[in-house]
């Protein structure tokens, strides 16, 4: 029975490290993984499985490899798939190394710690996630190490839970890092969808204790007090965040230099979209998954990554805060005005590569060259940004007041124009940077030069017309002389050896340039990197006035982006302020008006939360109600985020939540039918919803029988318009028409209805939204646009006309005697 190699031995300490981690282990030209590594690797990769020596059972060590150059691909495939990977590299130089090469871990990637360019969407955020649970409350942080984005919160109180998983449906974290006690609890409270696609880390609960977490941020802002960060007393905040801090530094192993505050975040500042509203909305997100016809990829015509990430940002987040509404809104409309100015913006930004996550890269120590260069290409535009810029008087378009001309000098001055993207290629520093570098690349680029020039020079200097300047492996660097003119040999040479009939000698200056010239190639490529790093770490070292420069680019592109869209699409600035009032004048749903031949309808909205408080809809399926529904909820949405809209104007009483309750789902998953998931989103809406708020509830009660669906569908809108603490602006739309009744019951309700047309058996849908109630659903109709049989839909017509006319229910009751009871016992319960 064999035993482990002292290499096996190395790498089994590295992994009892790293137990849950894949370990790419170095190994000369290779990553090596082993046993159930290698495994995994081989099936996730694709790679050929091998073996090697046997273990301690005499079984053979499964083996599967990857060469070091082809290293990031391999790791990009990993990553995205979920899995964390180790690197453990060789620290010192095998050919100088006494026994066993010395090895160390010196990253470890996961998904959500990757700065890596392969790895990341430049359109969205990174968000690596730290929950801590109490009681009665949670600490949350975000971080996007690829940004140095950081945001802390604290939700407290009866819905603290639902409060912490709403911000983390919108951070939308590929990664969560929590204490091993609090997992079972904390993944069983994650939406399902949100936890589909997260990867788990559990890490000991002392790093979320409070003393420890407190230490970490204070070490590595290097602050005496976290007062200046607006957490004060916020302690479950604290622990999330400092865990945080100190997963990424064991991890990254590199400076953070790029992460420079922390920001509190109050859910009360912003308009809160919970996932299912997001969802139905496809704010981000079609039914597909994919970004097509989704109201981000309409509006969004950013230039930069940075702009698009800011965007999505603002969309998902809204604003609560007039003021800086408003602000956003003066910049769109200033640029909207001035197309020419708009159009140089917008050629300019083009130019602007993702300087926030250049700056990651520079900060993390894992900037390439090129990197470096597309940073300097970028900052240079600073000026000419700030020359457009000076033509607009919005206090959100200022010029930039700092155009870091001493980074964009230093990296002028440094990388060359020509540099490879690796380090080890040589050929990165410019000629004039350092004079030992230059020096040295004369030397390497000349040596024929130097070696005649020389040679010449003694030849006249001994007056030997032979004399020659010769090297070799064994000797190096010589001077050859025939026994005929040993005498004329000056004192200063060196004799080196005798040969038959010659002698060879060495020079002090001959030596010198032996010593520079011998491994000149090797210095060369050694002192490239040391300057390099210098380089990059002088540009690290310029973090904050980098990041402050990258964040006011993202505004100003986010914000020439609205204009632009205002202009393409002819949207109108929406007024917004303090009532409760929602008045629309020919409002169009900004995605759908894109589609189709047929031009787009625009109808009206009133709501406020009195005489318009509670708008019920009805009318034929295809009619239009759930696009009417949704595009007044965008229009809000747009508003709010400080975009122009698409109506001809719009009045917004702020709203400080949305809810949607549209279209039938399941999670089978948790044991959930369709109607169960539709109870528990309506029960949410119904438990949580504001005078504030905007509630969207379309086709209540359809998921179960029609008088259960009724009933409930009625008491659903009588709480809503009766008890004052959720007496919100609520569009509602249904097909059950006895509902309607409800107008003459409340004040605040209102019927409206789509308009249609029945002209010799078709039907023609005007899509117009009027006052009243719609006379029937046109249901068999629709059926036959979607193809039914001709059998079934004549049948189905046949059976509708005997209920109609007997007016007879299937079980040979009388439908309008019990339909008359139903209401009546409603009108009963209520006086």
């Amino acid at each position: 029975m064999q035993q482990l190699t002292p290499m096996m031995r190395q790498y089994h300490e590295v992994k009892q490290q790293h137990p849950d981690k894949l370990v790419f282990f170095r190994m000369g030209d290779f990553y090596e993984m082993f046993y159930d590594d290698a495994v995994l690797a081989s099936r996730e990769l694709e790679i050929t499985l091998t073996s090697r020596n046997n273990d301690k059972k005499g079984k053979p060590i499964p083996m599967a490899g990857v060469p070091h150059h082809a290293k990031d691909n391999y790791l990009n495939k990993l990553v995205k798939k979920g899995f964390k990977v180790v690197l453990c590299e060789q620290v010192e130089d095998p050919k100088q190394a006494k026994g066993l090469v010395k090895r160390e871990v010196t990253q470890v990637v996961t998904p959500g710690t990757a700065v890596e360019e392969g790895l990341l969407d430049s359109k969205e955020n990174n968000y690596l996630a730290s929950l801590y649970l109490e009681e009665n409350g949670y600490g949350a942080a975000f971080l996007d190490v690829s940004t140095g984005e950081f945001w802390v919160s604290q939700f407290q109180g009866q819905d603290s839970i639902g409060e912490a998983m709403g911000e983390f449906m919108h951070f939308r974290p590929r990664e969560l890092v929590m204490a091993e006690e609090q997992e079972e609890r904390l993944m069983a409270a994650l939406p399902s969808q949100t936890a589909s696609h997260l990867v788990r880390t559990p890490r000991a609960d002392w790093h979320f204790n409070l003393d420890y977490a407190q230490r970490q941020l204070l070490t590595h802002f290097k602050v005496s007090t976290l007062d200046g960060f607006g957490i004060s007393g916020a302690e479950l905040a604290v622990r999330a965040a400092g865990a945080l801090i100190h997963y990424i530094r064991e991890t990254r192993k590199s400076s953070l230099g790029h992460i420079t505050g922390m920001r509190f975040f109050e859910s009360a500042r912003y308009l809160k979209l919970d996932e299912s509203t997001v969802e139905n909305l496809e704010l981000v997100r079609g039914a597909d998954g994919g970004r097509k016809w989704t109201l981000l990829s309409v509006i969004d015509r950013t230039q930069t990554g940075m702009g698009a990430r800011l965007m999505r940002s603002w969309m998902l987040r809204p604003s609560l805060c007039l003021e800086e509404i408003d602000a956003r809104l003066d910049a769109v409309q200033e640029l909207r005005a001035n197309v020419e100015a708009l159009s140089g913006l917008s050629d300019v930004l083009k130019d602007v590569y993702d300087v926030e996550r250049l700056l990651s890269r520079v900060t993390t120590e894992t900037a390439n060259p090129r990197d470096l260069l597309s940073l300097k290409a970028s900052l240079a535009k600073l000026p000419l940004l700030s020359e457009k810029l000076q033509r607009f008087s919005a206090s959100l378009l200022s010029p930039f007041q700092d155009h870091l001309e001493d980074v964009v000098d230093l990296l002028e001055k440094a990388v060359d124009d020509q540099a490879s993207v690796s380090i080890s290629d040589g050929k990165i520093i410019r000629k004039g940077f350092d004079e030992q570098l230059d020096e040295l690349r004369r030397i390497s680029s000349s040596g024929k030069g130097f070696i005649a020039e020389l040679e010449a020079k003694e030849r006249e200097r001994t007056e030997i017309s032979n004399l020659k300047v010769k090297y070799n492996k064994v000797f190096g660097y010589f001077i050859e002389v025939t026994k005929a003119n040993l005498d004329n040999v000056p004192e200063h040479y060196i004799r080196k050896q005798t040969l038959v009939n010659c002698e060879r000698f060495i020079t002090p200056e001959l030596k010198e340039y032996e010593e520079k010239v011998l491994g000149a190639e090797e210095k060369i490529l050694a002192l490239e990197r040391e300057l390099f790093l210098q380089v990059r770490s002088q540009v690290a070292q310029e973090a904050r006035r980098i990041q402050s420069a990258a964040r006011t680019i993202a505004r100003v592109d986010v914000l020439a982006a609205l204009a632009d869209a205002a202009n393409r699409y002819g949207y109108s600035r929406p007024r917004l302020d303090q009532s409760t009032l929602l008045e629309v004048q020919a409002g169009r749903h900004p995605v759908l008006e894109l589609q189709g031949n047929e031009p787009f309808v625009p109808n009206d909205l009133r709501c406020d939360n009195e005489e318009n408080q509670l708008l019920i809809l009805t009318g034929p399926n295809m009619g239009g109600k759930s696009t009417y529904l949704r595009q007044n909820a965008l229009i809000v949405i747009l508003a709010q985020m400080g975009s122009f809209v698409p109506a001809e104007s719009a009045r917004v009483g702020l709203v400080d939540r949305i809810y949607t309750r549209v279209g039938a789902s399941d999670n089978l998953a948790r044991g959930r039918s369709t109607f169960m998931v539709e109870m528990i989103e309506t029960a949410n809406i119904l438990n949580t919803a504001s005078p504030r708020s905007l509630i969207l509830l379309d086709e209540v009660g359809r998921g179960t029988a029609t008088f259960d669906g009724l009933s409930i569908a009625w008491s659903v809108a009588e709480y809503l318009t009766t008890e004052g603490a959720r007496r919100a602006r609520t569009l509602f739309a249904t097909h059950y028409h006895e509902v309607t009744k409800l107008e003459k019951l409340y004040p605040g309700v209102k019927n409206y209805c789509l308009t249609v047309k029945e002209s010799g058996g078709d039907i023609i849908f005007f899509h117009r939204v009027m006052e009243g109630v719609a006379n029937k659903s046109y249901g068999i109709e629709v059926a036959r646009l979607a193809g039914l049989p001709q059998a079934v839909l004549e049948r189905a017509r046949e059976v509708l006309t005997k209920l109609e006319r007997k007016d007879m229910d299937l079980s040979g009751r009388s439908r309008k005697h019990h339909a008359e009871e139903v209401i009546d016992t409603l009108q009963q319960t209520l006086f």
